[in-house]
């Protein structure tokens, strides 16, 4: 699976911003598929998953309940709706796929074989 990530931009404190990841290969419907993320001086963290065609979303606790993680298998993509923004939430968004990622595994980077080259998420205070 390639992936491209893109929706990434300049929002102010409280905004919101929706981010796509496009998948091309032939196993996306059954892949899990995940969003991580990288800030300044930090190390990459988990933010949200889908576990392959199950449908359960899973997030990380510091996007819950603000984040959205959703799949359109029609047309191979990956979304992040993000709200209620905070400069915390500046870095570097990733998207990731595994064909053979298990659910204990899904948060952690070396579970995913697949990543797109990432798109920047500033958020001004």
């Amino acid at each position: 699976v390639q992936l491209q990530a893109s929706g990434g931009g300049l929002v102010q404190a409280g905004g919101s911003l929706r981010l796509s990841c496009a998948a091309s290969g032939r196993n996306f419907r059954s892949a899990t598929m995940a969003w991580f993320r990288q800030g300044p001086g930090k190390e990459r963290e988990f933010v949200a998953g889908l576990f392959r065609s199950y449908g359960r979303a899973y997030y990380g606790d510091s996007v819950k309940d603000r984040f959205t993680i959703s799949r359109d298998n029609a047309k191979n993509t990956l979304f992040l709706q993000m709200n209620s923004l905070t400069p915390e939430d500046t870095a570097v968004y990733y998207c990731a796929a595994s064909d053979r990622a298990i659910l204990s595994s899904m948060t952690s980077r070396g579970a995913y074989e697949n990543w797109g080259q990432g798109t920047q998420v500033t958020v001004s205070s």
